[in-house]
């Protein structure tokens, strides 16, 4: 059975399994000829890049913690509003550019809308018309893209991972709630609290059982 969650990398016997024409089959022939990328790691970014696009579509995408940086571009190409993307992490992969020179061949000029920085994301400025994800930023760092988000009023997609019981905020719910899911309560009731649209939703669980993703869309103001 061909497992979604494997960390193997994907190389070049896995490009049977990508043989149509679609956009899913197009990125993962160019992934499997990198030979850099964890077969998780791609399945993972193409169920959160087409769940966050059914709610947030247009404007630059921020991916903080993003390592490779594989959803902004699987963003990037299934939604044409999208502007630029850059990706932020204090220490990039070193495979990033492997990926990013190989994705960049098969789809030329869009790799000049993508860039990769190194360095810490509190440095990063964010608009409003952002869209800011964290997906599988370990435990505080998923806190940290909320603070950004919300601070600029940008919308924001998050798949949290890691949680530690001793240092995330559980509301006090964990008695009642698993410890981990206590804590994602908490952070959806922030986003809440903070003028924001709360939509919960789940990537498959064959991939990763980390697999809550938390979106949150600002309000409109209200007008005067």
């Amino acid at each position: 059975m061909y497992s979604r969650s494997s960390h193997e990398r994907l190389s070049l016997p896995d490009l049977r399994n990508f043989p149509s024409d679609s956009l899913h089959d197009a990125i993962g022939r160019v992934v499997c000829e990198a030979g850099c990328l964890p077969r998780k790691e791609f399945f993972e970014s193409w169920a959160v890049a087409k769940k966050v696009l059914r709610r947030h579509r247009g404007g630059r995408v921020v991916d903080l913690a993003g390592g490779h940086g594989l959803v902004g571009w699987m963003m990037a190409l299934m939604d044409r509003k999208t502007t630029t993307v850059v990706v932020v992490d204090t220490r990039l992969p070193k495979s990033a550019e492997r990926l990013h020179t190989a994705l960049s061949a098969r789809w030329t000029g869009l790799g000049e809308r993508i860039t990769y920085e190194q360095r810490s994301l509190d440095d990063v400025v964010i608009a409003s018309d952002d869209r800011v994800l964290g997906i599988h930023a370990c435990g505080a760092l998923t806190d940290r893209v909320l603070d950004a988000a919300i601070g600029s009023h940008a919308r924001v997609a998050v798949l949290p991972c890691c949680h530690s019981h001793a240092k995330l905020d559980d509301g006090g719910l964990s008695g009642w709630l698993d410890a981990d899911v206590a804590i994602d309560v908490v952070r959806a009731r922030r986003l809440a609290d903070s003028g924001y649209v709360v939509h919960t939703t789940r990537i498959a669980e064959d991939i990763t059982p980390k697999n809550r993703l938390l979106l949150g869309t600002p309000q409109a103001e209200p007008a005067l």
